[in-house]
């Protein structure tokens, strides 16, 4: 097994990491190697990784270094170590009540908890070839933000979420009362992960491959004609949000977008803002990522 590593420059680390994804869907590690650059590595058989002649071309001035490490070949169960249950803890009310149950993720080989706490609900989350296990802190960020919106809000509707990948923001959707949700991913893999997340956790959503760049968004303006409130879930890289908010075709009631850096949240908060006429309700950080809230 070889570890690919492509060392670039942070100032365009996203733009790489997003053209990286679109090379090797099966998924990217993330290493902060300095103040002024970021690792991404991908793993595999060498006929399985992508090419140096496609990095190069992909990274252009962005790119420090490319280097390959061989690997045990018991890496899978290594890889399974850093995958560990994440608690998104619940929002509380003025009296210190709980308002919606807080979110326990977990991979499938980790024990449920012991004594689960009974305001606290469990999402088994096979990630496969597919983002989001609830460990990263963008996915963190959304999570807490989605809570906070059904804790401020009993009305639930349909809701869309962008970039689904293993579908951990979708299925907690669900199981928070959103109904229809559907999610749309560009990668065949994340579809499939989700779909059968969704299955193990016994809630209801449809997924679908989409193209964010090429197709018009589905059912979104019809189920938001409808009258019902429509809740849109972004946990995507900037490019792709700042394209969201120059094509979409009506805003929807709430947006909460991630897989922000923190110095770029304004940026795509002046996007909604000016074409849309969104407007910010909250914002998260942990470390150097970040989520908004946005509301029409």
């Amino acid at each position: 097994m070889i570890r690919l590593a492509v060392r670039v420059a942070r100032a365009d680390s996203e733009l790489v990491l997003a053209e990286l994804l679109e090379l090797a869907p099966a998924g990217v590690e993330e290493v902060a190697a300095a103040a002024e650059t970021v690792e991404y590595a991908v793993y595999g058989a060498p006929g399985e990784l992508p090419s140096l002649p496609a990095l190069k071309a992909m990274s252009g001035s962005a790119l420090l270094e490319i280097s390959t490490t061989e690997i045990s070949d018991d890496w899978h169960e290594r890889w399974r170590e850093f995958h560990r249950p994440v608690l998104v803890e619940a929002p509380r009310g003025a009296g210190g009540e709980t308002l919606v149950p807080g979110l326990r993720i977990r991979p499938p080989w980790e024990p449920a908890s012991a004594s689960p706490a009974p305001a606290v609900r469990e999402i088994v989350i096979d990630p496969g070839q597919a983002f989001g296990t609830g460990g990263h802190p963008s996915t963190r960020l959304c999570l807490a933000l989605l809570l906070e919106l059904a804790a401020r809000g009993p009305q639930r509707g349909a809701l869309l979420d962008l970039g689904t990948g293993s579908g951990v923001l979708a299925i907690a959707a669900a199981g928070l009362g959103f109904a229809p949700v559907l999610g749309l991913d560009n990668e065949q893999e994340s579809v499939e992960a989700a779909r059968e997340n969704a299955l193990v956790n016994g809630v209801e959503l449809e997924v679908r491959r989409y193209d964010l760049r090429n197709e018009p968004l589905p059912w979104f303006a019809e189920a938001d004609a409808g009258g019902e409130p429509v809740v849109m879930l972004a946990n995507l890289l900037r490019p792709l949000l700042i394209e969201l908010a120059r094509t979409i075709v009506r805003p929807p009631a709430q947006l909460i977008a991630g897989g922000l850096l923190r110095a770029e949240v304004d940026e795509v908060l002046a996007a909604f803002q000016e074409r849309l006429g969104m407007r910010e309700r909250e914002r998260r950080a942990e470390g150097e990522w970040a989520a908004i809230w946005l509301s029409r």
